[in-house]
């Protein structure tokens, strides 16, 4: 019997296999652990470097990356932790004396958060305390008379009554500025905007902030939010949810195992192959210098229990052999015989669909298809190594009892899956045609499912409804503008000369900008330098509200901006415009971070823009994190089309090398394309959002759907060559393949379900679109495969030469149309032609290609790659 060089290597030296790959695994990880523990002495090493910066999706010389940066050095601006103070019950709001001095106490403590950094070039890191905006820290701008504004801070000192508390509230009032931005309209909340001097600083400023916040008494209620907190939250959890969901993961696999298998000696192999899979596969990510970002963090959730697929394949065909051998090194040979090419094929098509994710043009996605594809390759290699050795190492009497034969009580113990699966290929057999009416009517639904997908992302909802960051989102997004920050910058073209934001029209023009961004439903508040201006000349004019507008002229808007800088803030001013007057930016604040809401007022802006042009030559363009996120999330849209797109050819080649036909290459397809169409069609209907999890698991399905099918079909040939028809076949199928791909989808269905208790809903989507994705690929594969088999039956087994012919010039049509749209999408990363002319391109040669070979005779076609369309070598 046929066996790989590797495993008849396990099998002869078993013992020496154990103690090398147990040395090489440990090598792997101390080689990526000893610069971290020891950086003076292993400094030429790769040290473990982690970033939870969703930015870090966008390459580095992304444009909209490039521009987001400069304008906030421009501006100086930062992003901001965003502390609410809500009191609804108080008839007062917050402005009572306790809360105000509560507020007080924190603003100062907030100052305090910094520490030093070292080996950088920013000597201190958290909280920015001179951009801090906060009653005690703002500015009160009140008029002295014609032409004279006085500024003083608009809470120096907490207050000491009522009287004084209210007197705040009127202050922060008449600035309109700060109404909607620092207090709410109704004066029942107020906000605290902690700027960052570094993104990555923000879990700690809010894991200090609710230490101090706990220490506070009051009626109060304090609310964190903010997307840099929800964002670097979310990074700190998603490890520990890592250090959680993969260990449970593994328990409820092992639980699983011993139900099929009732050996814990045997079924601790499994457990091995996944847990020295996941220690090579991140050892080699530290080790070749990647940084552990949000995607590479869950390749552990991912490779354990792919890592038990084919050991699960080999534990169930061994089951089913060894009662009727009793000898385990013959039985194990006759496994891996039978198994040594389905194993092989399946690892690669799920490597395929792990690596096509290399097709995105996000750096940190590509990484994790990279090493997730090492990992299952890593895993095939310890599978059909490690397993048959362990095998031969067990003691004879561990397996006394043990196979399909067994009895518990009388009764089989996998009596009830015998039943089932006896009933289905029966079923499959008799209502062929029914089957796949049904396949076809829901493939429809399906497809008006996906229609109705919403592409939509937003990192807040990355938490679960319950979490407290998901929590002060709400209720601070009730009180406030908005939480969400996205920045309108407008800058003047090299024609235009001298200051253009010091020209009236070009302030109106902003102002009018404001006007249409504030009628969005989308948009709680705008500001800009107009705002500031605004209320400086009405201040200037003794208070009178009809002077709260835009000065007239130039010199008389100098004049008003100078004003402004002689308060206690005056750098202000420097992030609502640059001080040369020639770039301006509106702040947005926005009630949602939805990705299709901040595309809503983009597109807002772009239609003002477009029936409004502005009196002088000006660019804008958006920036921010609420954009940003917009940003990557359209290339990962593009970049999982792609993905998908690179993977189903590749996979669809590799079934064309395997089955060496180009129907049987098509049946392998059907079961993978109708679940994932099923699955993304009820994601439709049921108005899931496609984001990002959602996005990365549409093209790694892929290579997981198609695994049960290389099993069934494979085996299919085999027994069609020794039982001449399909009615004599389907028997025999339902038996021992049927269970190991039961058993299969079962486990690893099963070992994704822990996810659904993780308290991050990427976690929860991962684990229940992949566990559907599995259960049903695995249905498909057992209900429509034989269905289409036995229709098929003339087709797939030709005994007239037309039907070669035609299975012939199928398979070179279909290898060549995936060769052409594989180098199509290839050309179209590396070049900057248009997807759609290479692919058009492509099925002009591929029709060309098949006018030119359709006469050729089956003599020509055998000399091909594709040998025999029914041909079995296992």
């Amino acid at each position: 019997m046929k066996i790989n060089l590797m495993t008849h290597f396990a099998l002869s030296r078993p013992r020496i296999l154990i103690m090398s790959s147990s040395f090489i695994v440990l090598c792997f990880v101390l080689l990526a652990l000893l610069p971290t523990l020891w950086p003076a002495t292993f400094a030429r090493l790769n040290p473990l470097n982690v970033d939870t910066d969703p930015e870090n999706m966008l390459a580095r010389d992304e444009p909209a990356r490039v521009f987001h940066q400069r304008m906030k050095r421009m501006l100086s601006l930062h992003d901001m932790v965003v502390v609410g103070v809500v009191d609804e019950n108080n008839p007062e709001g917050v402005f009572t004396v306790e809360t105000l001095n509560n507020i007080y106490q924190l603003t100062e403590f907030s100052k305090t958060l910094q520490w030093s950094v070292k080996d950088t070039p920013v000597n201190k890191k958290g909280v920015i305390s001179s951009d801090i905006l906060a009653p005690s820290t703002l500015d009160n701008i009140e008029t002295e008379g014609e032409g004279i504004v006085r500024f003083d801070w608009l809470m120096p000192v907490p207050p000491e009554n009522e009287s004084q508390a209210k007197k705040i509230r009127e202050k922060i009032r008449n600035i309109p500025f700060l109404e909607g931005t620092l207090m709410s309209e109704d004066g029942k909340a107020l906000c605290l905007y902690l700027p960052l001097s570094s993104k990555d600083a923000s879990y700690q400023v809010y894991s200090r902030l609710l230490e101090k916040i706990n220490s506070l008494q009051g009626d109060a209620h304090f609310y964190i939010s903010g997307l840099p907190v929800a964002e670097d939250a979310f990074g700190v959890e998603m490890f520990i949810q890592m250090g959680i969901s993969a260990p449970l993961a593994m328990l409820v696999i092992f639980f699983l195992l011993w139900y099929f298998f009732r050996r814990w000696i045997l079924i601790i192999s499994p457990m091995i192959v996944a847990l020295f899979s996941c220690l090579v596969t991140m050892s080699l990510l530290v080790i070749t210098g990647n940084t552990v970002h949000i995607m590479s963090s869950m390749i552990p959730i991912f490779v354990m229990p792919i890592a038990v697929l084919d050991s699960v394949h080999v534990l169930s065909r061994f089951f089913d052999h060894y009662p009727l051998k009793k000898d385990r090194s013959e039985s194990i040979i006759q496994v891996m015989a039978n198994l040594h090419k389905p194993m092989l094929y399946t690892s690669l098509t799920t490597a395929a669909g792990f690596a096509s994710l290399m097709l995105t043009p996000i750096p940190p996605v590509q990484v994790f298809g990279l090493f997730v594809a090492l990992g299952v390759m890593v895993a095939w290699l310890f599978t059909v190594t490690f397993i048959p050795a362990y095998v031969l190492r067990m003691n004879e009497k561990s397996l006394e009892g043990f196979g399909m034969s067994s009895t518990r009580e009388g009764v089989s113990t996998d009596s009830w899956m015998e039943k089932l699966l006896h009933w289905m290929g029966d079923l499959t057999y008799r209502l062929a045609k029914p089957i796949l009416v049904f396949t076809a009517l829901v493939s429809l639904l399906a497809l008006v499912g996906i229609g109705r997908i919403q592409i939509n992302d937003n990192p807040i909802r990355w938490f679960s409804d319950s979490h407290e960051i998901r929590i002060a989102d709400r209720v601070l997004n009730q009180h406030f503008g908005g939480t969400y920050m996205a920045y309108l910058a407008l800058s003047a073209d090299d024609s235009e000369a001298g200051a253009v934001f010091k020209q009236p029209k070009a302030l109106a023009y902003i102002e009018s900008l404001q006007q249409a961004l504030n009628a969005s439903d989308t948009v709680g508040k705008s500001n800009s330098v107009v705002d500031i201006l605004k209320t400086v000349y009405r201040e200037l004019h003794a208070g009178d509200p009809e002077q709260f507008k835009i000065p007239a002229s130039p010199p008389a808007v100098a004049q008003t901006m100078l004003t402004y800088e002689n308060s206690h803030r005056p750098q202000d001013l420097w992030h609502f415009v640059t001080p040369d007057y020639r770039t301006a930016a509106i702040w947005v604040q926005m009630k949602s971070g939805d990705n299709i809401d901040m595309t809503k007022v983009a597109g807002v802006i772009d239609h003002y823009i477009q029936n409004n042009p502005p009196p002088f030559s000006l660019q804008h363009q958006w920036f921010g994190l609420t954009y940003i996120n917009v940003v990557w999330q359209k290339l990962m849209v593009s970049g999982m089309a792609e993905a998908f797109l690179g993977s189903f050819l590749v996979v669809l080649l590799m079934m064309l090398l395997l089955l060496r036909s180009g129907i049987w290459a098509l049946l392998a397809m059907v079961p993978l394309t109708v679940s994932i169409g099923a699955i993304y069609g009820v994601i439709g209907f049921i108005g899931k959002d496609f984001d990002m999890p959602v996005a990365v698991l549409s093209a790694l399905s892929l290579g997981l759907a198609v695994d049960f099918a290389i099993h069934f079909l494979v085996q299919a040939q085999g027994e069609m060559a020794a039982n001449g028809s399909w009615k004599e076949t389907v028997g025999s199928i339902f038996e021992s393949p049927a269970r190991a791909i039961t058993r299969n989808g079962l486990v690893i269905t099963l070992g994704f379900l822990p996810l659904l208790a993780a308290p991050l809903v990427p976690y929860q989507t991962v684990g229940i679109l992949i566990a559907a994705i599995l259960i049903t690929s695995g249905v498909a594969t057992l209900v429509i495969l034989p269905a289409l088999i036995r229709i098929l039956e003339p087709w797939l087994f030709p005994c007239t030469r037309r039907c070669y012919v035609t299975s012939r010039r199928v398979t070179f049509a279909l290898s060549f149309m995936a060769f052409l749209g594989l180098i199509a999408i290839a050309l179209h990363l590396f070049t900057e032609i248009d997807i759609k002319i290479l692919l058009w391109a492509g099925i002009l040669l591929w029709g060309v290609a098949v006018s030119v070979f359709h006469p050729l005779e089956p003599s020509f076609l055998e000399a091909s790659l594709f040998d025999g369309g029914s041909e079995n070598e296992d």
